[in-house]
């Protein structure tokens, strides 16, 4: 049997970065992943034969949180690989009062406002005024973001460095729904689709609290870092991070499907895979793995107290998501101009139906139009697609109960059809088409439940302590050795690396000086909240 330092459980982004953190500190790290190739919701690909030079990304594609994020920074994957490349703007929202127009976020903050003043006099100066308060707050509160819970150092850098007033001022945008910010600081549609518009990236209702903080967050990082993309692809991110962690001397294994985490005596001892290999972990095991699939399947259950069966079992998943791919020649002829030269465009309804679809996704019903994210990833990076057309896709939500590939590609359909009413002669000019239902997305990364690409829902309920059950809002688990180190946990979603970097720098503690007195602090605490198992 191998016997290792660490074993980490998937290879996506958050596996990835846990890897290098551990190699770096000096431990034999292997790393097991199930699929061919690394890079989890991650990759990109050729989809069509006929069009081999074309690149597609196959999930996400655009990275304000990576481009931001200060443990993705400290990995130096320039030196790896990776280049970031952009478009000339950065989102444009189509579908709006006037079609022929559109909302948009330029590079240049100055700008951004001048547009926002277009459309209603004063909306500029707000947009000028919240960037302005961004660069206050930025670094002590993306390192808040993206450490343990709870931050206590960060937390304090930020009131420190932030002040009261603007400290308070984040925390009612953290509890706002967005369409109440939104009211409150532009008179004009444009400012209002584009705050609300990047609020719907995750799947809290425009409605609910929480819907605020990330609209405001992506539309601030949207403003400073821009939406990049890698050149050459999503997945030369992925395979810049691999290079980092090979390069600290851990081992990637691909096409190994982990089926079991040995458990003994209370402990994470090592993995089994499908094909029947075992390797022994003798000091953690890191999962860059959905919740119910690590405890449920991985663990079993009967290792497992059962207060946190019973919070698993009321796990709620983000919404089930479809996505079509194109390659269109020409690119998109959009109505409103300012779209055809935006990387990201957010397409489909104005301000109130995009309301209704925020409400009718969280009530379970079929919404009557069309809310879209599109990616023109030509336009950023010209590489992607031959000269003169465009490599394109586009994705939606689905209400939870109707996931399936029917109704997937009924809706697949209704994207079409919105995208050639606001680009007439959009369909007329597409050469390759493909479609990814939640059932193509979940087989090609088992974390994608029903094509679920969050790791769970980002509504309040499940965030900070409740992500992903009722705990602490840390990576360590009920299992001694064994540390959830993916999107389901604290701080959630995104490419951003914390989830695996937190669950890292846990287990190195765990192995230090402090490590026994904290960790039986700890294990006491989980006693308390779950009992014994």
């Amino acid at each position: 049997m191998e016997t290792v330092d660490a074993v980490v459980i998937g290879a996506g982004p958050n596996g990835l970065v846990a890897a290098s953190a551990l190699a770096d500190a000096g431990w034999d790290v292997l790393v097991l992943e199930a699929q061919d190739e690394v890079g989890g919701a991650v990759r990109s690909g050729s989809l069509w034969p006929e069009s081999p030079e074309t690149t597609s990304d196959l999930f996400s594609a655009f990275y304000p949180l990576a481009a931001a994020s200060p443990v993705i920074r400290r990995l130096g994957l320039e030196q790896h690989g990776l280049t970031w490349v952009q478009a000339p703007n950065v989102i444009a929202h189509v579908g709006g009062p006037e079609e022929e127009t559109c909302a948009v976020i330029h590079r240049d903050p100055a700008a951004t406002a001048a547009a926002l003043d277009q459309d209603h006099p004063g909306d500029g100066e707000t947009w000028l005024k919240l960037h302005e308060q961004w660069k206050r707050v930025r670094e002590p509160l993306l390192e808040a973001l993206f450490t343990p819970f709870p931050p206590v150092r960060s937390g304090g850098k930020l009131l420190w460095r932030a002040g009261t007033r603007d400290t308070l001022e984040l925390a009612r945008i953290a509890a706002a729904p967005v369409i109440r910010l939104t009211q409150e600081w532009f008179g004009g549609e444009h400012g209002k689709l584009l705050v609300s518009g990047n609020a719907m990236h995750a799947d809290v209702p425009m409605e609910a609290p929480g819907s605020g903080l990330f609209g405001w967050l992506l539309v601030m990082l949207a403003q400073d870092v821009g939406f990049p993309v890698p050149q050459g692809g999503s997945g030369m991110l992925s395979q810049a991070m691999a290079h980092r962690a090979r390069s600290a001397g851990a081992r990637i294994d691909t096409g190994e499907n982990v089926v079991d985490v040995v458990v003994r005596g209370g402990r994470a001892t090592g993995v089994r895979t499908a094909s029947g290999r075992e390797v022994s972990a003798r000091r953690a095991v890191l999962a860059d793995v959905d919740a119910p699939r690590l405890f449920n399947d991985l663990v079993g259950t009967e290792h497992l107290p059962a207060r946190l069966r019973q919070d698993l079992n009321r796990f709620e998943w983000d919404l089930p998501t479809v996505k079509v791919n194109w390659l269109v020649e020409g690119g998109i002829p959009w109505k409103a101009e300012a779209a055809r030269r935006a990387g990201t465009v957010h397409y489909g309804t104005d301000l109130s139906g995009l309301s209704r679809w925020s409400s009718d996704l969280a009530s379970n019903r079929e919404p009557d139009e069309v809310f879209a994210l599109l990616g023109q990833m030509t336009t950023a990076d010209p590489s992607r697609s031959p000269a003169g057309t465009e490599s394109v896709w586009a994705y939606t939500h689905l209400p939870r109960h109707r996931h399936d590939t029917p109704h997937a590609a009924q809706v697949a359909e209704a994207m079409e059809e919105t995208l050639d009413r606001l680009a007439p002669g959009f369909r007329s000019q597409v050469r390759h088409r493909t479609v990814q239902h939640p059932a193509d997305l979940e087989a090609a990364d088992g974390n994608l439940r029903h094509g679920a690409i969050n790791g769970g829902t980002a509504q309040l309920h499940q965030q900070l302590v409740f992500r992903p059950a009722t705990g602490l809002g840390r990576p360590e688990t009920v299992v001694d050795g064994l540390y959830l180190a993916s999107a389901a946990t604290h701080p959630g979603g995104g490419v951003h690396g914390a989830c695996g970097w937190i669950a890292a720098r846990s287990a190195l503690a765990a192995e230090g000086r402090m490590g026994k007195p904290v960790q039986a602090v700890r294990k006491a605490a989980m006693r308390k909240i779950y009992g014994s198992s």
